[in-house]
């Protein structure tokens, strides 16, 4: 069993990134943190300095949260918004991430609040796994983490994933 913050898989910088202020790094690796009675959830350190000119927090899809560094945000918000009105997917998917989305602050700590109904429909009680996901992290349920990672390991869902992508 891992213990609350122990780091499950060791994040890997890619070439070029040093961790200086302003310089692009990836979200990487696998955290299990405590969410206490009033929301809050340890960043994972590494990931500390990415948000720390602001973020967002938002349902996202496979039922878990994401966090999104501001900048990246505001790609993903262009994005949405060159979608056009006439596209009923699209559409959804504005509301269904806009309409789920908080701006967030890091406390002293590390810390950010996760609001109530984003903790309730991301199912998160007492413990949640913070997973790397390149332009993101992830906040997911553990139950949910656990039976998701398993479907994604398996040899033979990963192979046919990557058909076609040129990996």
């Amino acid at each position: 069993m891992v213990s609350s913050g122990e780091q499950l898989h060791y994040p890997v910088k890619r070439a070029g990134e040093r961790g200086e202020a302003g310089t692009r790094h990836v979200f990487t690796g696998e955290y299990r943190h405590s969410v206490d009675d009033k929301g809050r959830l340890a960043v994972p350190v590494r990931f500390r300095v990415q948000l720390g000119e602001g973020a967002f927090v938002s349902r996202w899809i496979d039922a878990c949260l994401a966090i999104f560094p501001k900048r990246d945000w505001d790609a993903l918000a262009d994005k949405v918004a060159a979608i056009p009105i006439a596209d009923a997917g699209g559409r959804t998917f504005s509301r269904f991430l806009f309409a789920g989305a908080f701006e967030i602050d890091l406390d002293r700590q590390g810390r950010l609040v996760v609001p109530a109904g984003l903790r309730e429909w991301a199912g998160l009680e007492g413990e949640a796994v913070v997973v790397g996901a390149r332009d993101h992290a992830e906040i997911w349920a553990p139950a949910r983490w656990e039976i998701y990672r398993a479907e994604m390991e398996s040899p033979d869902a990963l192979a046919q994933h990557l058909t076609g992508l040129g990996i």
